[in-house]
């Protein structure tokens, strides 16, 4: 329920008198991002700030990469709770993972550059990673909505369907940072079972990255080289 609150309807942050973010000490972990469910919330628990801006979830995950504070607190009338925000990462991504089976969806050929940044990162990571065998990226447009995401799909050995989180969470941590107007990353990992799926999706001509890992050697597919 928090997370999606989070995720649904961002929190507000202190700022002080130049707009920079106020950081706060809840217990004697460090400091903290302190989040707020309303600006009266914010005036009961911080009343020193000057002012508060409602933040959504990606600009959360860009202050913690800027400022290498990653814990939330959120705080309510009359209590808070610790969040991860790498918590709130994967439940960007998970959400899209949901979604797929319940909506129609349009995968298109991206050049945003956050796609061809990923694409750039996936190439270099994948060898390090056995078990992903694929990487397809696709902006993605929701039949019924105007929601649009770029969406990651993987190829991974059945014995280890957690490779694609890790692969992916090693690129958002440390190759490729999601800035304010990025689009949402979301990530599907196809099942052992999904061989059409994986057909249809390598004739839609999307970025494509594939390892050859007993070569040791990694393809990548995209129109741009056309």
């Amino acid at each position: 329920m928090l997370l999606a609150a989070i995720i649904d309807g961002g929190v507000y942050i202190p700022v002080d008198g130049q707009g920079s973010v106020i950081f706060v000490g809840v217990d004697d972990s460090g400091p903290v991002l302190p989040g707020y469910v309303s600006d009266t919330c914010l005036r009961q628990w911080l009343p020193s700030s000057a002012d508060a801006v409602l933040c959504d979830a990606l600009r959360l995950i860009d202050i913690a990469e800027h400022t290498g504070v990653h814990t939330l607190a959120v705080f309510s009338t009359e209590q808070w709770a610790k969040v991860p925000l790498g918590l709130v990462a994967r439940t960007l991504r998970d959400r899209g993972m949901r979604t797929q089976g319940e909506q129609t969806v349009e995968l298109i050929w991206s050049t945003h550059p956050l796609a061809l940044a990923l694409r750039q990162a996936f190439a270099e990571r994948i060898l390090s990673f056995p078990a992903v065998r694929t990487v397809w990226l696709a902006h993605a447009r929701w039949g019924g909505s105007d929601s649009e995401q770029l969406m990651v799909h993987m190829d991974v050995d059945a014995s280890a369907p957690e490779a694609a989180n890790a692969l992916l969470d090693a690129v958002l941590s440390n190759d490729v940072k999601l800035r304010p107007g990025d689009p949402l990353v979301a990530l599907r990992v196809f099942q052992p079972e999904e061989t059409d799926a994986i057909r249809e999706i390598d004739r839609l001509g999307l970025d494509t990255v594939r390892a050859h890992h007993a070569l040791s050697q990694v393809e990548i597919i995209s129109r741009q080289f056309d």
